[in-house]
């Protein structure tokens, strides 16, 4: 599945070309003009029958005063064990591909080698491992939703909180952070999320995720504000057996910022951590004095 949606979002991609190109030929043979109202609605992804979240429109509209506000800067809390950055041990029981997965990993670790590391070859992190790289994460919250960028890749995730539906699983294209829907319970955010793309998606050391792939995440602040803490309860019945659950924290980090950071294939290859830097090490090792 994860490739059948794939292929769609590249049949959407190919689609939309194809249209420009006509458009292009007929503009040729025609006098100049824009496009018509149904090409921008199409090209500007138009909701239809919503505001989009940053209408001024569906910003004004009353709602009750959320309990908190996660605008700031926030670094996951790595002070008492840096392997905190995972979401297990405990693990759930896996099913063969994630079983697999668990003894390759170690078999990977003994020898000295990585394995599966597919963020070093540039594919997003992805939920919900983008959620714990050891970079900073700039949120900034309106009424109507959550906006994240994380320093690491600047990875992009919005939570909609404007009563929403998700979308219609029969025309969303999947993503690596998924579509997140929230709603306020008591002093807490609740935050459902799907359509999760599974492609190169591992969670942890190289474990792998279905399309059946779903969080639900539990927001709360701590500390008068300065301690973020999110409860995960992740399920997929193609992988492993009930909920996989897991806590992390996050600190406030009110002197950092969120710079521009890319991921380059030709520089990260070169990296010892990934399989063609491991290798690399490994030829120059062999062969003194040969330079990357």
């Amino acid at each position: 599945m994860g490739a059948g949606r794939l292929r769609l979002g590249m049949a959407a991609g190919l689609a939309l070309a194809v249209m420009l190109a006509a458009t292009g030929a007929q503009a040729q043979k025609q006098t100049p003009g824009g496009m018509t109202p149904a090409q921008v609605d199409e090209l500007s992804q138009k909701h239809d029958g919503y505001f989009g979240a940053l209408a001024p429109q569906n910003r004004a509209k009353r709602r009750p005063k959320p309990p908190f506000d996660l605008t700031g800067a926030w670094f996951v809390d790595l002070r008492k064990n840096f392997a905190d950055f995972m979401f297990g041990p405990p693990y759930p029981e896996f099913y063969a591909a994630g079983q697999t997965a668990m003894k390759e990993a170690a078999a990977a670790r003994k020898a000295g080698v990585s394995y599966r590391d597919s963020i070093g070859e540039c594919y997003p992190a992805g939920m919900p491992m983008i959620m714990t790289r050891v970079w900073p994460i700039g949120m900034i919250q309106l009424p109507t939703a959550i906006y994240m960028v994380s320093s690491f890749e600047n990875a992009y995730r919005v939570i909609y909180l404007d009563g929403r539906k998700f979308s219609d699983p029969d025309i969303v294209v999947p993503s690596y952070n998924g579509e997140s829907i929230g709603h306020w319970d008591g002093k807490a955010l609740v935050v459902h999320t799907k359509y999760i793309e599974p492609n190169q998606h591992f969670i942890d050391m190289g474990i792998p995720i279905s399309d059946q792939f779903e969080i639900t995440e539990k927001i709360t602040l701590l500390d008068a504000g300065k301690t973020l803490q999110i409860d995960y309860v992740m399920t997929d019945p193609k992988s492993w057996k009930g909920e996989w659950r897991s806590s992390k924290r996050w600190m406030r980090a009110d002197h950092s910022d969120i710079p521009e950071v890319e991921c380059l294939p030709n520089l990260n290859q070169h990296l010892p951590s990934t399989e063609e830097g491991h290798a690399a090490v490994e030829e120059r090792e062999k062969t003194p004095g040969k330079q990357p």
